[in-house]
């Protein structure tokens, strides 16, 4: 008894020195990655100050998006706060082991079955918030889409998160079963890798799920896109315009995937509602995501940034735990605070990049005048936030606010 005790400590110390291991190399290579890649000095001269929204919006304007923006904001903190509450009731009492311990089945599906209780019931409880928000939108004329199909996203996006979930505590639990001393780094680069081939298959599964593609058809813009792209140096097989209508009168467009699953993607809005030269300042921007690798670099990063979750969680949790369904809720406690704390890093960095794409778009048009009117446009179509607080700002938004491009817009075109 005295030397499998022995042998137990000697295989949870192995364990947490590997945890500690990977969290610290893995966190100082995202430091050094983030340091290398991050356009942390995107600006020529320094970032300018954001500009007063009276002098590009009218006071009625202003009043209606603050209205908005205030409720929004308010239901939204309300349900991620009730979620967090209920990801560590389930996790950090005894509630969660009780409830995996009545499921049945092998480890596995217990798992799986656990995950997909908790999202549901996460969901449920949040719903009226999501209601909430969702009639504020319809309220505004934000959207087109009917509450059937509102709630058939809804189901999609939850199953996706049950599936997504699942599959990463199920490569987690086997990495800690049949490796009990070094499962951290094993799981580290196992999950690291499954982040990179989620991002690089995220085009080909998951977007054809909310919404249909078509190639930008020919004429004027098309041309100019093309030749756009040809000048900047980056080479686009297709520009393809999503049928958004279907739900927003919103306009927005996005890069997604890399290499040969990359993709520039325009709403439909965005192509029917906007002049050209408007329009070819959103697809600018898209390409030099596209010319610097925006994508791959956000995924590499989020695959280093998961190893070291790993090795933290590794550090917290005891070894013969994680091979456990019982532990499930807890981890998924871990993962719902995590993501929250990390969340301005997260933005931080996004906010950088998207600024260095508005910097080198508008040089690339050469028409700070169509960039301001698009930014005009972009926050009216979607009662952006014109005076957002500072401390929301930063922890929750992953793109500059309009008045900071707006200032950006002033900058460029005199530095």
């Amino acid at each position: 008894m005295i030397e499998q005790e022995r042998a137990g400590g000697h295989r949870e110390g192995a364990h947490t020195r590997t945890a500690w291991l990977v969290l610290l190399v893995a966190g100082s290579l995202f430091a050094l990655l983030a340091w290398w890649l991050v356009p942390w000095d995107p600006v020529p001269g320094g970032r300018p100050d954001p500009v007063d929204p009276e002098d590009y919006f009218t006071a009625a304007h202003i009043a209606r998006a603050e209205s908005f923006s205030d409720w929004v904001r308010t239901w939204s903190l309300s349900s991620l706060g009730l979620s967090l509450l209920v990801a560590a009731v389930a996790g950090f009492t005894s509630l969660g082991r009780r409830l995996v311990a009545r499921l049945p089945g092998p480890w596995w599906a217990q798992v799986v079955l656990v995950v997909a209780l908790l999202e549901v019931a996460g969901r449920v409880l949040t719903l009226p918030f999501a209601v909430l928000v969702r009639r504020r939108v319809l309220e505004e004329g934000l959207s087109t889409q009917s509450w059937s199909g509102f709630a058939r996203d809804l189901a999609v996006r939850e199953g996706l998160t049950v599936v997504v979930t699942s599959l990463g505590l199920l490569a987690l639990m086997v990495c800690a079963r049949r490796f009990p001393r070094r499962w951290p780094a094993v799981a580290g680069g196992v999950l690291g890798v499954l982040v990179l081939l989620g991002s690089f298959v995220y085009p080909l599964l998951v977007e054809p799920l909310f919404n249909d593609f078509e190639p930008l058809e020919d004429g004027s813009l098309r041309t100019s896109v093309l030749a756009l792209a040809d000048a900047e140096g980056v080479e686009v097989d297709e520009v393809l315009v999503a049928d958004a209508s279907r739900r927003t009168t919103t306009l927005n467009a996005y890069v997604s995937g890399f290499g040969q699953t990359r993709r520039v993607v325009l709403y439909d809005t965005l192509v029917r509602d906007l002049p050209e030269d408007q329009a070819l300042s959103v697809v600018a921007h898209e390409l030099v995501h596209a010319k610097h690798d925006d994508v791959l670099v956000g995924s590499v990063l989020g695959a280093v940034g998961v190893a070291a979750a790993v090795g933290l969680a590794g550090v917290l949790l005891r070894r013969r735990d994680v091979r456990q369904a019982g532990t499930v809720p807890r981890v998924l406690a871990m993962l719902a605070i995590g993501t929250v704390l990390a969340a301005p890093i997260q933005n931080g960095i996004s906010r950088t990049v998207e600024t260095r794409a508005d910097v080198e778009a508008l040089r690339a048009t050469g028409d700070p005048e169509g960039f301001v009117e698009l930014q005009r446009q972009l926050a009216v179509r979607s009662l952006s936030d014109l005076t957002p607080p500072a401390l929301y700002l930063g922890w929750f938004v992953s793109h500059p606010d309009a008045r900071s491009r707006l200032g950006l817009s002033q900058t460029v075109s005199t530095g």
